[in-house]
């Protein structure tokens, strides 16, 4: 199969490069059966954030693929997601994702128990190698994208994912209507 690429940015084998990811991703992609689908990507760190890195490297916004961290309670009981939306929308965090986790109140995890729990970076958080009680929900347009850039838990590094890959990893659940319009 042939590796994913994206602009002008060098894509070099995950299998290769695992020291490119946080542990965590390199422990959940190394046994992954599309592992030789997924490409990996060195860069600035300052670049990091999707805007910047969209700029940096003239990539449409639509290929970017966030990952943000959200908890609720429920009868004393936490529940932590992960959603992954096109980079040119956002997660409807206060209707839809709440009514999934099926909580009173949903918000955004706080950035140090995020990066604690997860074993990533902030700004690099991936659905790959999460906490498996984290629940970890996909926006189907995130599938229709051709090449996906997601976060390797590292600040330095991406993923290039062919977008039907991010809803077929491990835990994954497709939600419709995951991502409003930005």
């Amino acid at each position: 199969m042939a590796l994913p690429t994206l602009g002008a940015l060098q894509a070099l084998p995950v299998r290769d490069h695992l020291d490119l990811l946080a542990a965590p991703v390199a422990a959940a992609l190394r046994d992954w059966a599309h592992i030789d689908e997924v490409a990996v990507v060195a860069i600035d760190p300052d670049l990091a954030d999707t805007a910047a890195l969209s700029a940096a490297y003239d990539l449409p916004m639509s290929t970017g693929a966030n990952c943000v961290v959200v908890s609720g309670r429920r009868a004393g009981e936490e529940r932590v997601a992960a959603c992954v939306v096109r980079a040119d929308t956002r997660a409807d965090v206060n209707n839809l994702v709440k009514r999934t986790l099926d909580v009173r109140k949903c918000s955004f995890l706080p950035m140090e128990r995020a990066t604690e729990e997860s074993g990533m970076e902030y700004g690099g958080i991936t659905p790959a190698g999460l906490p498996r009680a984290w629940r970890v929900l996909v926006d189907p347009r995130v599938a229709d994208i051709d090449v996906a850039v997601l976060g390797s838990g590292l600040r330095r590094s991406k993923l290039l994912v062919p977008g039907h890959l991010v809803a077929a990893l491990p835990g994954a659940e497709t939600v419709e209507g995951l991502a409003l319009e930005s």
